[in-house]
């Protein structure tokens, strides 16, 4: 095991850590912006990490169709090719493999699919997974898994389950241990609490750097998340971090940290960002509504990001209005620069022993709302 982990202090269920790879430190709880294809949509390498981000995700389905991990390889991994110097987590591709639905067949060997860009038949087996991982220069090799959908029978999620784990057992076999390097295997069970525990005792037999909790986020809804939540995270290994993986939502990755979770990514920031939305501490706001036609107000007066620092919620409207893509890109920046103060929050809450307050502070606040400007 090649991934060093200290949990400096705890508050109940909440923890506070360190993770140690060789690109760096990612000090937990922590916000992995997703950077789909080598790149963190309508943002600069170097703009993602001013926001305060640590570690980014990539996409191994999408990178192994274009341009393909053995380009990436040879162009000195990811890392070099993107021009991030920092911790890259990846995930294994069984989400968007299983979500292709019509276009992929699942065996016990692996998944076939067929290329949402031309067609072309692709065989991907857990090994096969680990080492297009291992070419990436991963930090972070996720192992593949069958990502159960919501709602499923209890049969349903235990085949897919018990599947997921045979298959955890051929990465972990795949991957190559070093220096700086890890891979994290993934709880399943749905929404079954034996399931759960069924799961997590056997990726505890078999070993890994780090856990993630899988299936969720996935149409279940927040309160039966947190259902799950109230039970999963204390059945990974205690001195291991604990990664939920997709989520979410501002209140869902508060929520999560409350019940133990230590590491979290969404698209949700950018995706916002390039549909209006901004992420505030009064809850989220959309730019394009006509009552921001006419505010000088910044987004969010408390926020340090180029956009709040220097534009206005009626410049911001107006270049929606006209389609602008200076509108998406400083967007984006703020959501991902707010997450990332979220997370900052969280951890000098925990290190101060002021975590009951944030915690009040903060649901106070999305549930005000955004403020009408004074006329």
């Amino acid at each position: 095991m090649a991934l060093k982990f200290d949990i400096l202090k705890k508050h109940n269920k909440t923890r506070l850590g360190k993770l140690y790879t060789r690109h760096g430190i990612v000090h937990t709880p922590a916000f992995m912006p997703v950077g789909t294809c080598g790149t963190v949509k309508a943002m600069l390498p170097e703009s993602v990490e001013s926001t305060g981000a640590e570690i980014i995700l990539g996409n191994t389905y999408h990178l192994m169709l274009r341009p393909g991990a053995d380009l990436v390889e040879k162009m000195g991994g990811l890392h070099k090719f993107m021009n991030w110097n920092r911790p890259i987590l990846t995930d294994s591709g069984g989400f968007q493999v299983m979500s292709l639905k019509g276009l992929r067949k699942l065996t016990e060997e692996g998944v076939s699919f067929k290329s949402h860009i031309d067609g072309k038949t692709f065989f991907l087996t857990p090994e096969e997974s680990i080492g297009i991982q291992h070419k990436l220069d991963s930090n972070i090799t996720m192992s593949l898994d069958e990502c159960t959908p919501f709602p499923a029978t209890y049969a349903e999620a235990q085949i897919s389950m018990q599947r997921s784990m045979r298959w955890a057992q051929r990465s972990r076999d795949a991957f190559q241990d070093r220096d700086g390097y890890g891979i994290f295997g993934i709880q399943q069970g749905s929404i079954f609490k034996d399931l759960r525990e069924e799961s997590a005792t056997k990726l505890k037999k078999i070993g890994f750097d780090g856990y993630a909790i899988g299936g969720l986020a996935v149409g279940e809804g927040q309160e039966k998340m947190f259902e799950v939540l109230d039970y999963a995270p204390e059945m990974l290994p205690e001195d291991k971090p604990r990664y939920l993986m997709g989520v979410g939502k501002p209140d869902d990755i508060v929520g999560a940290v409350l019940r133990g979770v230590d590491m979290f990514d969404c698209v949700m920031p950018t995706r916002s960002g390039r549909t209006a939305q901004a992420f505030t501490d009064y809850g989220p706001i959309n730019i394009r509504n006509a009552r921001h036609r006419e505010d000088p107000r910044p987004v969010e007066a408390e926020c340090d990001c180029p956009l709040c620092r220097n534009y206005s919620r009626a410049y911001i409207h107006h270049l929606q209005k006209c389609n602008e893509i200076l509108a998406v890109m400083l967007l984006s920046w703020h959501n991902i620069r707010y997450y990332e103060r979220l997370m900052q929050k969280i951890r000098q809450a925990l290190s101060q022993d002021t975590l009951e307050d944030f915690v009040k502070d903060f649901y106070k606040k999305q549930q005000q709302g955004d403020i009408e400007p004074l006329v």
